[in-house]
């Protein structure tokens, strides 16, 4: 056998085992050098821990890894990285107190000064269309920004395998397409390529190949090139693809006003957000959409009251002056919030699925005179759990212990199941597969059909198509008109996610330089 043959990376029987779930049990598969070779399952399938096992985060119970023909034991990432093998997560590996370069500089064996490998960092976000500055504190940062992050230390590590899960849940179109074209080229370098996506039509453009797991174990093997988004939905999840269902809403009175909301930055990086205005009204979906790092953090830290404003007029919810609020008032007049980080702000990491349902729906009966009553909080949780098909190992799991995916539908049933007169959503599908994504978009139309308002900042521009009443894009911490999405298109939409849409001054500084020129 020619080296050219010899697989780089082979698995041969990996089992893993947890005390509630069987991950992973006789996986075997194998990537070849040059090969970009896409792990498709539905959440909770085994990909992730798949993908840990071989990253030295996690340590199978039985079988073996083969490395370039070699067997070896990867006890850790350090090791996988001398090996030549980097990872890109779905759940970030940041320090949140430490600078972009200071992260990224953690993760190379030979940094050197900071100042040179800052230098890199910003030649690598330019040549892969990954905008990021090298001096931002992580903490600061939106999930986006993160995530270019992540994708820029592992280039920086040059490796032979790149084990990528996710890495396009909130990139634009432009980006994705940006990154493809760096990975294709990686791929020709030799460079292989382990690729998880719940985007189907992505891995049908990139991949090579693709393995399907289900409930741990392998189930096929396709050319996704030969096959369509459906017929690999349909070996993903062994049904055809369920399209989300509109139904008839009317809307009604306004439930979040935003009215001239304007405000300055603490951090010196952050977007200044200028004189936004927006109406959601009950029975209605309105969405926002944006490359990431426009002002939508700064946007859903004001609307969700974990920032308070000075004055009260420019915000209310419900008809009542909100500004000056905090979360605990905003939620008793009606709001629900998911924000875009699961892990950390959406639910609490080493709390089980009980306690983290208590955090925000203690007031379905949960609370009485501040003695929590355990009953009404595990059965609201077994609720969540039944009727947002959560897959877990029950009410006391801890919520680290969940996929991406399954996590995030337990976040939105907490909210739903609490009838909120409005819901404000940020990233509702990322990491989440076709059928979680399709159900959890029909849960949003139901909702808005029995008369919430529903918020959605979403970077997912065909999702806030297939699901929204109206549209708007912020772009610069700038607000633009709101449109019917009936009277718009996703071309026009991406224009606008760059600024320029009639009025903005981006346009006109535009139509200043055609007109000099």
């Amino acid at each position: 056998m020619s080296e050219s043959r010899i697989p780089r990376l082979e698995l041969r029987g990996i089992t893993k085992t947890y005390p509630s779930v069987v991950a992973n049990e006789e996986v075997s598969l194998k990537v070849m050098p040059g090969e970009i070779h896409a792990v498709l399952g539905e959440n909770g399938a085994g990909k992730s821990t798949l993908m840990k096992i071989i990253y030295g985060v996690t340590h199978p119970d039985r079988g073996e890894i083969y490395w370039e023909g070699e067997r070896v034991d990867i006890r850790n990432p350090a090791q996988a990285r001398a090996l030549g093998i980097g990872m890109v997560f779905q759940h970030f590996s940041l320090f949140e107190t430490l600078s972009v370069v200071e992260n990224v500089a953690l993760a190379l064996d030979h940094a050197g000064d900071l100042r040179q490998l800052a230098g890199e960092i910003e030649e690598v976000s330019r040549r892969y269309g990954l905008p990021v500055d090298p001096r931002r504190l992580v903490h600061a940062l939106s999930v986006g920004e993160r995530q270019r992050v992540e994708i820029i230390r592992c280039l920086l590590q040059k490796p032979k395998l790149l084990i990528m899960d996710e890495p396009t849940s909130v990139l634009t179109p432009g980006a994705v397409q940006k990154l493809f074209e760096t990975l294709r080229q990686l791929a020709a370098e030799g460079c292989s390529i382990l690729y998880i996506s719940h985007k189907l039509d992505e891995i049908q453009q990139l991949c090579h190949v693709a393995t399907v797991l289900r409930n741990g174990r392998v189930t096929g093997e396709c050319i996704p090139c030969e096959e369509t988004p459906e017929s690999m939905a349909r070996l993903m999840i062994g049904k055809a693809l369920p399209v989300p269902e509109q139904r008839p809403h009317q809307p009604g009175e306004v439930q979040l006003r935003i009215a001239g909301l304007s405000r300055d930055s603490d951090d010196p990086f952050g977007v200044e957000l200028k004189d936004l205005h927006l109406d959601v009204h009950a029975g209605e979906i309105v969405g926002i959409a944006g490359v990431s790092g426009n002002g939508q953090k700064e946007l859903l830290q004001l609307l969700s009251g974990e920032e308070t404003l000075a004055e009260r007029f420019p915000l209310q919810i419900g008809g009542v002056e909100a500004g000056r609020l905090g979360p605990r008032a905003r939620r008793r007049l009606g709001l629900g919030f998911v924000p875009e980080e699961r892990l950390g702000r959406g639910a609490v990491p080493s709390l089980s699925l009980a306690f983290n349902s208590l955090l925000t729906a203690h007031g379905q009966g949960m609370l009485v005179r501040g003695l929590i009553r355990f009953g009404m909080m595990r059965e609201f949780t077994r609720r969540c759990i039944e009727r947002f098909d959560v897959r877990c190992g029950g009410v006391d799991a801890e919520a680290r212990s969940l996929s991406g995916g399954n996590l995030q539908k337990f976040i939105m049933g907490r909210e739903i199941l609490q009838a909120p007169k409005l819901l404000i959503v940020a990233q509702p599908t990322w990491g989440v597969d076709v059928g979680a994504a399709a159900f959890i978009r029909q849960q949003l139309i139901d909702l808005a059909a029995e008369g919430t308002a529903v918020l959605v900042i979403s970077e997912e521009l065909d999702e806030l198509f297939e699901i929204c009443d109206r549209l708007a894009v912020i772009a610069n911490g700038r607000l633009s008109p709101v449109k019917r999405v009936a009277e718009t298109t996703i071309e026009e939409i991406g224009v606008w996610m760059s600024g320029l849409w009639p009025g903005s001054e981006a346009n006109a500084e535009r139509e200043a330089d055609h007109a000099a020129s």
